[in-house]
């Protein structure tokens, strides 16, 4: 029988940050330091922004980038991939262990605006461009890239297999009808920039209502809040969507531990 103390330490999801946009963080009104997964054994971090490694590195969970197996970047856009050659620095011990994957668009390593610096590239295992409806592996994990986003830039949002349980990660884009029919999953984790709906491509409150009660996760977390989004209380506009759809919706906190237990209470 498996212990489940074990289990809860070694599957889990740290919010490094919850801020989204150009206000919140350049004032840094939340942090922005990506998520730290660590499922099966297998950890791995997304969107590292703008002080991911010190948001990992003074973690109260003890986060070791040097165990770090892998970078997911959903897009290039500085308050996602900010701190991705730091990360690589802390990765690979500055460069004298080769280890770990980079996943990322192809326009996050090609072109003048590349965000990988050249000299870094030789230090990790593997640079993985990413494509629309393509499959991945890292370590015991599988997840896909099932579409592009309406955003811009070449932009995608990642759908796990973790074993028992789905996964999927909804990064920035317009809605679109596609979303509630390819992020189906057990935790849908979604970016929401606006509490109204506008011409910008980001999601609204309204948008994560409509996909939260067609995907029928079991659970769904919001994060990357940009500045409408935080004046109007997230904690308290998780509570108003749980009540209206039925289904629990957390609103992700700095420095917040999702323990994948939590699925199955």
């Amino acid at each position: 029988m498996k212990n489940s103390k074990t289990e809860n330490d070694t599957n889990f999801i740290v919010f490094l940050g919850t801020g989204g946009a150009r206000i919140v963080v350049a004032k840094q009104l939340r942090a922005t330091g990506g998520m730290w997964f660590s499922i099966n054994n297998t950890n791995f971090l997304i969107d590292p922004g703008p002080g991911s490694l010190v948001r990992i590195t003074s973690s109260k969970y003890h986060l070791d980038p040097t165990k770090l197996d892998a970078i997911l970047l959903s897009h290039k856009h500085i308050d996602h991939s900010n701190d991705t050659n730091i990360m690589i620095e802390a990765i690979t011990t500055g460069g004298t262990i080769k280890r770990g994957k980079l996943f990322c668009s192809k326009d996050a390593i090609d072109g003048e605006d590349a965000v990988v610096l050249h000299y870094l590239r030789d230090f990790l295992e593997q640079i993985i461009p990413l494509s629309e409806g393509a499959t991945y592996h890292v370590g015991n994990i599988k997840f896909t890239t099932p579409i592009r986003h309406h955003h811009a830039g070449e932009v995608y949002g990642f759908l796990f297999n973790a074993g028992k349980i789905k996964i999927s990660y909804i990064a920035d884009t317009k809605y679109f009808p596609d979303l509630v029919k390819i992020y189906k999953s057990d935790l849908v984790i979604i970016n929401v920039i606006r509490l109204k709906h506008s011409e910008l491509e980001h999601l609204s409150i309204e948008d994560v209502k409509n996909i939260v009660r067609e995907t029928k996760p079991k659970t769904a977390i919001l994060t990357h809040f940009g500045m409408t989004v935080l004046k109007a209380k997230p904690w308290e506009l998780a509570e108003t969507l749980t009540q209206e759809t039925g289904i629990k919706i957390i609103a992700a906190r700095d420095g917040m531990k999702y323990n994948l237990n939590e699925l199955d209470k």
